[in-house]
């Protein structure tokens, strides 16, 4: 039985490390030498002369046009100015002393990041006026897409009772392998393209693309392009399950609104993205006219770049999108639940966290004294047959077992595994680990697993083979009973979709990227959360776990289509908002709790109360941010007075702007950057700061404030009461906080809360006090 278990770890090491090998020696092979070359703001409105001033730049460095032309990978010019190139790294540090050059970076890659989730967030047809049904569905929004493709045959992209293509509308679909730009795109799909040069310039043509199961073109081969685009525009579609359980009609957050999609992603290794084919997108959406981008997409690993360097390629293309009034919203990564891990911390960007919903999975695992235990599972077979079977635990196989109870690591041997259910632990947070397991299992002639994991982790991943995950509470329970019985049995039940307030009470998840923000910890960092664990949404064709075309995704990049498709909804219902006020819209209004009143934890070890630092604002209330009352405005005064707080270059500022801008000796606070949040890093005695917020609810209107200040502050706001009318619109306060007993060491959590009896603006504060001046 060694030889059978090798052989099946062998192929899953295989399948985990062999392909993302091959791939590296054509990294090791093919020395970078892209370079992204970063203008700022463009200087000429004809697109062409902004190709020609790039063209012009490269020749002068290489010597001829022949070979600027050749050296050429992209010309950015619609939405900023700059260019990706072939060039040695001393080319490029000639390029970075030229006085246009705002930067020269390597070319970089960056990583990849539901039939109840919408119910939950109460855009329910059950629901009525909820913002959906306000907004008609999102109608006539564009939303663009940068990922990894999509699947048009798919039932979810529908253009049934769909209007004409809107007016706007400046781009198109191109054609590519096996996607016919006539047959495949539609009044749904609106605009498809594909981005590969700066990819295969940097890691070499060797790399065959299309043997690694990719298409040259905007046909999805991964799936999570095609899952992240249904969540947030796709159409309903009835009884859609996942392996039977999760039964319900699928939908996208914004059903009629337009998707522009984007191919940026790659099928190599868990999805790769280069920086520079991410720029081109960015700068050929904006020209195309989306009103939404959504990017599940995150760098590669800390630290970040600050925003005006020009590395961070996602920052600098949002902060253009922004520029021109589109809202980006982006995922926080998947490196929770430690802190210091959000990634995608512009100001500008919506970043959003993952939580799980009211929905569940439940098996019961009946023993053989008829205790009944509850785990869960997304196994809906015959359970272990009907009826009772035997029960084995590994690590006490006799004394002859080599084996250790530990699912990654089981030797088992079929002589003792043969028509049983495997009892094994983990403290692994990985789902693979369920796989591995219930492979060995099955390879020993094993008919069933039990899963012991940590509470948190517990998702239910098990598909194709009768096996239950447990907490180690539960897991124990089961153990104790096979050690008091000389001849344990159990039954393993199908599962069963349990959804509402007597299930579950959603979480933020553990793998969700934490707070706080590392490059200004004064912006809060995440914004929002959103569900996105166990979305059940569209996939590729040539996806193996698909079922009827679906399948279910866990990870902040099934979180932030969720923020984009109700970003696209508040579009169309206040299309005069600003990407920050949208912003703002959200977080003031979200959950704090969940839907139900319950409060809100957040995975991890310790399991804690969640705060700021784990969801932003909260998770998103849709109908409340419909509605917000108040919003908190800004522009790019705003960000340039960020940018100043950061004491960033002068001359850099200028032209990521495309204004002259000298920051003013006294540097402006960045405590005073106009969010909807407070977070204070450094509270030594007392600071003063100020928000203006702008009235978007009734004319007449007057709001009183009420502050819950975080444990060890007082908090003073200044003035209490704001009285808006048709000619005061915005108004300005100032907020006093002082350390009344300082505590040395993490952040305090409270609230500050506009109300004028309807609607609540609630702003959360976070506050950490500074370590005393020693003197000596």
């Amino acid at each position: 039985m060694r030889s059978s278990s090798f052989y099946i770890l062998f192929i899953i090491h295989l399948l985990i490390h062999l392909l993302p090998e091959t791939v590296n020696l054509a990294f090791a092979e093919d020395t970078s030498n892209v370079y992204i070359v970063y203008l700022g703001e463009k200087q000429h409105k004809d697109p062409i002369l902004v190709t020609d001033s790039h063209h012009d730049m490269l020749t002068t460095l290489l010597g001829s046009k022949e070979l600027a032309l050749e050296a050429m990978v992209y010309s950015y010019r619609h939405g900023f100015s700059g260019f990706a190139a072939k060039i040695t790294a001393s080319q490029a540090q000639q390029l970075s002393e030229h006085p246009d050059v705002v930067s020269v970076m390597p070319n970089s890659f960056y990583n990849l990041q539901t039939t109840r989730s919408w119910d939950y967030l109460r855009l329910s047809a059950q629901i009525p006026n909820n913002l959906a049904s306000k907004s008609n569905m999102g109608d006539g929004i564009i939303i663009g897409v940068l990922d990894t493709g999509i699947w048009p045959e798919s039932e979810a992209f529908r253009d049934e009772g769909l209007g004409p293509i809107p007016s706007g509308w400046k781009g198109f679909c191109q054609s590519g392998e096996q996607f016919n730009a006539a047959k495949h795109c539609s009044k749904k799909i609106i605009g498809a393209r594909w981005f590969v040069d700066g990819f295969l310039a940097e890691i070499g043509q060797a790399v065959n693309l299309t043997r690694l199961g990719e298409f040259l073109s905007a046909r999805d081969a991964s799936g999570h392009g095609t899952h992240v685009s249904s969540t947030a525009a796709g159409a309903d579609v009835a009884n859609v399950s996942y392996n039977g359980v999760g039964v319900g009609t699928a939908r996208g957050g914004a059903p009629r609104a337009r998707l522009a999609v984007y191919k940026v992603c790659w099928k190599v290794r868990s999805g790769l993205c280069a920086a520079a084919d991410i720029l081109k997108a960015f700068d050929e959406a904006i020209k195309d006219g989306v009103h939404v981008l959504t990017l599940s997409i995150g760098a590669s690993s800390l630290p970040l770049y600050s925003e005006v360097d020009g590395r961070d390629a996602i920052a600098v293309g949002s902060f253009h999108a922004v520029a021109k009034g589109i809202p980006v919203v982006c995922g926080a990564g998947n490196d929770g639940p430690s802190p210091q891990t959000v990634k995608n911390t512009a100001p500008w960007i919506i970043t959003v966290a993952a939580s799980t919903m009211d929905r569940a999975f439940s098996t019961q695992i009946t023993l053989g004294n008829n205790k009944t235990l509850q785990g869960q599972s997304i196994y809906t077979g015959s359970g272990t047959g009907g009826g009772f079977t035997g029960l084995y635990y590994p690590a006490d196989g006799g004394a002859n077992t080599s084996s250790t109870g530990v699912c990654e690591g089981l030797t088992l041997k079929p002589s003792l595994v043969a028509g049983k259910v495997v009892l094994c632990f983990t403290t692994v947070s990985s789902p693979v680990v369920t796989l591995i397991a219930s492979l060995l299992v099955r390879a020993a002639g094993g008919v069933g697993l039990i899963v012991s994991k940590l509470q948190n982790d517990i998702t239910g991943q098990c598909r194709n083979f009768p096996c239950a995950e447990v907490d180690y509470e539960i897991g124990t329970q089961i153990l104790f009973y096979i050690r008091s019985n000389r001849n344990p049995v159990v039954k393993l039940s199908p599962p069963t979709t349990l959804i509402g307030k007597e299930t579950v009470s959603a979480k933020i998840a553990e793998f969700s990227s934490r707070g706080p923000n590392t490059i200004s910890a004064s912006i809060l960092k995440p914004d929002i959360a959103a569900p996105g664990v166990q979305i059940i949404a569209a996939t590729s064709g040539v996806d193996t776990s698909a079922e009827r075309g679906f399948t279910m995704m866990s990870g902040t990049s099934m979180a932030t289509p969720h923020i984009a498709g109700i970003v696209a909804l508040l579009r169309a219902l206040h299309p005069d908002w600003s990407p920050a006020g949208l912003r703002s819209a959200l977080t003031t209004t979200a959950w704090t709790s969940d839907p139900y009143g319950t409060p809100m934890f957040a995975e991890g070890d310790p399991h804690k109360l969640a705060d700021p630092f784990d969801y932003g604002g909260g998770i998103a209330n849709p109908n409340g941010a419909s509605c917000p009352g108040l919003i908190y405005d800004m522009d790019i005064t705003d960000y340039t007075n960020y940018f100043c707080a950061m004491e960033y270059n002068s001359s850099d500022i200028s032209r990521l702007t495309g204004q002259p801008i000298m920051c003013p000796n006294k540097t402006f606070s960045i405590l005073d950057v106009n969010l909807p949040s407070i977070t204070i890093p450094y509270l030594r005695n007392s600071t003063v700061l100020s928000r203006t917020v702008t009235n978007v609810g009734p004319t007449n209107s007057i709001y009183r404030v009420v502050v819950e200040p975080p444990t060890g502050t007082l908090v003073f706001v200044t003035p209490p009461i704001l009285i808006f009318n048709s000619h005061i619109k915005k108004i300005t306060y100032q907020v006093t906080v002082i350390s009344v007993h300082p505590l040395i060491g993490g952040y305090y959590f409270g609230s500050l809360i506009w109300t004028d009896g309807v609607h609540d603006v609630r702003s959360p504060i976070a506050v950490r006090s500074a370590m005393p001046q020693i003197r000596e």
